[in-house]
């Protein structure tokens, strides 16, 4: 016989305890075990942006809570955010709120986010505190470590580009904190950066973001989400937004590594990272900092016309020439070009007569070979590549790509909702907290009895 559901909702009274309404393996249960030290600081740090006077304010600690659960299912949006909150009994339970309390405006965690939040720099401060649990943990081994970037499309469209030059910043429209970051950027500039090239087309809602191609998608603005982490257990032990350029996301590599030492006293024997990573400034800074560089150099040397390539020819460190297949001297003038590179020029008396000239420049008058200003730790870079070292770390290297996809498959994050790099750093720190976060609850809880174990979830 049918079944039918009898009960009309009309009761009146409830005996409800919200804490028996949430399983005991929910994953918000299962990190709020390491939510509550975290956040033990968090008051104290933001009193100084407080008035003394005046109505008392929404808990911060309970809109850094519902940020961490918006991050962690993909609602980052504030109006749905506070909308899942009000219907969801576990994310009531996380952010301490009971049946009846009042979930806080949406409008509340914007005007937040721009003055207390970033002036008090309080998502970095959680991401420390957070890595610090992570190594009391005994989850960051500090010996080796991996960097990458990803993607993210910024908000600002990409039918709206326009030259530098063509855009009225006075206008009132233009009047928002992402172009003001961007022009207090430019006036900071002391003289412009030879190695980056001008931009072309910017975008006049978020300047601060890069026009780019970047793995192949189609033509955006964009930032650079860079992750550096341990490669023991995928820990995130640093994270800095970028434009989505090569240069700077090499160079905020620099200051992930730096920032890394200072903060945790963590420096990596090795370093893992794609070619893109491979220039000679970049391995010559590694190799300076006594870290291994487990990076394929970028390398252009060699030709594939039936002409000898740069490998044909001997370095003699002691004397700083090249020997040619013909065992004559190349010699530099000391003439730096393109700010990183010298050239070594053949005697144009030895190439006439030579007897190899046709298969070494049958073009020129002369061979020249250019030598980067940091050969010795592409040299370096070289050697490493032919060790089981190296192809370890090869390996290892895609732990740091496996948090960009689940950050965007399993978390929803393939687009940022927040303008300039101040916008970009505030997203960044969150989804790297929460990914921490999960790791740390896997590690240490184990998995939920449903679920098999994975790798860097």
């Amino acid at each position: 016989m049918m079944g039918r559901q009898i009960g009309d909702q009309a009761s009146l009274f409830y005996e409800f305890r919200l804490e028996d309404r949430i399983p005991k393996d929910h994953l918000l249960r299962r990190i709020n075990v390491f939510m509550t030290p975290v956040l033990g600081g968090v008051r104290e740090q933001l009193k100084l942006h407080y008035s003394e006077i005046g109505r008392p304010s929404i808990d911060p600690e309970l809109m850094i809570r519902m940020l961490i659960v918006g991050y962690c299912y993909g609602l980052r949006s504030e109006r749905k955010l506070t909308q899942e909150v009000e219907l969801h009994l576990a994310y009531r339970w996380f952010c301490r709120l009971d049946l009846d309390d009042k979930v806080p405006h949406h409008s509340t965690f914007s005007e937040n986010r721009l003055h207390r939040f970033r002036e008090s720099d309080i998502f970095r401060h959680i991401f420390e505190r957070v890595v610090a649990a992570c190594m009391a943990a005994g989850l960051v081994k500090g010996e080796g470590f991996a960097v990458d970037a990803s993607v993210m499309e910024a908000n600002a469209s990409r039918y709206h580009g326009k030259a530098p030059e063509e855009i009225e910043w006075a206008e009132p429209e233009r009047q928002t904190h992402a172009v003001k970051e961007y022009l207090a950027g430019l006036k900071a500039e002391t003289e412009p950066n030879p190695d980056r090239n001008p931009p072309k087309v910017i975008s006049p809602s978020d300047p601060c973001s890069a026009w780019t191609a970047k793995a192949n998608k189609r033509v955006q603005f964009g930032y650079g989400l860079n992750y550096l982490i341990d490669i023991e257990h995928a820990i995130i032990v640093d994270v800095e937004p970028t434009p989505a350029r090569t240069y700077d996301e090499v160079e905020a590599t620099k200051t992930m590594i730096d920032r890394t030492e200072r903060c945790f006293a963590l420096k990596p024997k090795r370093l893992a990272a794609d070619t893109a990573y491979g220039t000679g400034r970049f391995l010559g800074w590694l190799v300076g900092r006594r870290i291994a560089p487990h990076i394929p150099v970028r390398d252009a040397s060699e030709r594939d016309d039936g002409t000898f390539s740069r490998s044909d020819f001997r370095w003699d460190r002691r004397r700083g020439v090249y020997i040619c297949p013909n065992d004559k001297v190349l010699h530099t003038t000391g003439t730096v070009h393109d700010s990183k590179m010298l050239r070594y020029r053949a005697s144009k008396f030895d190439c006439d007569v030579c007897a190899l000239k046709m298969q070494c420049c049958p073009k020129g008058p002369s061979r020249q070979i250019p030598r980067d200003l940091h050969e010795h730790a592409r040299d370096v870079a070289r050697r490493l590549m032919r060790t089981k070292a190296f192809l370890k770390s090869r390996d290892e290297r895609k732990r740091v790509e496996m948090r960009f996809a689940h950050l965007k498959t399993h978390h929803g994050f393939e687009r940022m909702r927040l303008r300039g790099l101040s916008g970009a750093r505030d997203e960044f720190h969150l989804a790297a907290i929460v990914q921490n976060l999960k790791t740390l609850a896997l590690r240490i809880l184990g998995p939920p009895p449903d679920r098999q174990p994975t790798s860097f979830a």
